[in-house]
């Protein structure tokens, strides 16, 4: 099965799940993200979550190639952003516990304006400090 953005990895063990591939577009968006500084698991994670698709942890750890930590602190990040809805689905197979599914609730663009804003802000702080600093020195 394959979709615009490279072939699509069946890793689903929930019956709702779309399966999940990282394309072109997710690996340039991890680069980009990558090169204003933020971490590795929130890009990774982001890239995942980009489709706007519901994925679970173990998908993104499957997708990405990050630990259950990484994923997890990640979603940390997002949740603390306002950025993820989580929702719990029981197994379809067995016992064990339910799966979270996690999927954004804000577009890409907002996300990527709130870095922007965030970035630009700390850019402000730092040029003060440089200024204060020749002027005192």
């Amino acid at each position: 099965m394959v979709d615009e953005s490279g072939p699509v990895m069946d890793i689903s063990d929930t019956k709702e799940e779309v399966p999940v591939a990282m394309g072109p577009n997710e690996h340039e968006m991890i680069e980009l993200f990558r090169r204003i500084n933020v971490s590795r698991p929130i890009a990774l994670t982001l890239a995942c979550l980009a489709k706007g698709r519901e994925i679970s942890s173990q998908s993104i750890e499957m997708v990405s190639g990050l630990r259950q930590p990484e994923v997890s602190v990640a979603m940390r990040y997002l949740r603390e952003n306002n950025w993820i809805d989580i929702r719990e689905e029981k197994k379809s197979k067995g016992k064990g516990r339910p799966v979270k599914l996690y999927r954004l609730t804000v577009p890409m663009n907002y996300i990527v304006s709130k870095i922007e804003e965030d970035i630009v802000a700390e850019s402000t702080i730092v040029l003060r400090n440089i200024e204060r600093l020749k002027h005192i020195a």
